[in-house]
C-alpha cells in the first residue's frame, strides 16, 4: 500500500500488557485504536488537529467503514510502527490506509482502511472546510479523487 506521491505518517508505539489476550497476543480490536492514533498524528503532521476541526470549524470525521487484514501476531512490549496515509479525499468523504509493522524486523502485522464522512456537530453530512481539504488532497497525492487501494 505504498504510493510514492502520498504523504505518509509514521508513528511508533509499544504494545502494552493490557492490549494482549490470554495467549499474549494483541487483541484484534486494538488494531483499530492504533489506526486512530496514526490518523490523528497524520492530521498533526499536516498542520492541524482533529480537536481544532471540531472546535473551530464544527466538523467531525465519523467512521462509516473499517477493515483490517491480520497478517502476523504482535506481542507484549514489541514496538509497532503505524504507517498512515490518505487514499482518497472528497468534499465530505475521507479514506485512510494503514500498515502496522513490527519495528524490529519490518514484519507486516496488519493492514487496513477506514472510510469517514465529514459531518457538522448535528451529525449531518457537511463539506470539509477548504483549508483542510487542500491539505488532505496535497497529502493524498496528485490524483486524490480516484480511489486507489493496496488490495
Amino acid at each position: 500500500m505504498n504510493f510514492p506521491d502520498r504523504q505518509v505518517n509514521e508513528t511508533r508505539l509499544r504494545v502494552r500488557y493490557a492490549e494482549t489476550d490470554q495467549m499474549g497476543i494483541v487483541y484484534h480490536s486494538n488494531h483499530f485504536i492504533w489506526f486512530e492514533i496514526g490518523r490523528v498524528e497524520l492530521m498533526r503532521q499536516l498542520g492541524f488537529s482533529y480537536r481544532e476541526m471540531e472546535k473551530q470549524d464544527e466538523r467531525c470525521v465519523a467512521v462509516v467503514e473499517a477493515k483490517c487484514r491480520y497478517r502476523a501476531p504482535a506481542r507484549y512490549d514489541e514496538e509497532i510502527l503505524v504507517r498512515t496515509q490518505l487514499l482518497n479525499v472528497k468534499e465530505s468523504v475521507i479514506h485512510f490506509g494503514y500498515e502496522l509493522l513490527r519495528a524490529q524486523d519490518g514484519t507486516l502485522i496488519a493492514e487496513g482502511e477506514t472510510t469517514h464522512i465529514v459531518t457538522d456537530l448535528n451529525m449531518k453530512v457537511a463539506a470539509l472546510p477548504e483549508r483542510y481539504l487542500e491539505k488532505f488532497r496535497a497529502a493524498a497525492g496528485k490524483d486524490s479523487s480516484a480511489v486507489q487501494t493496496g488490495n
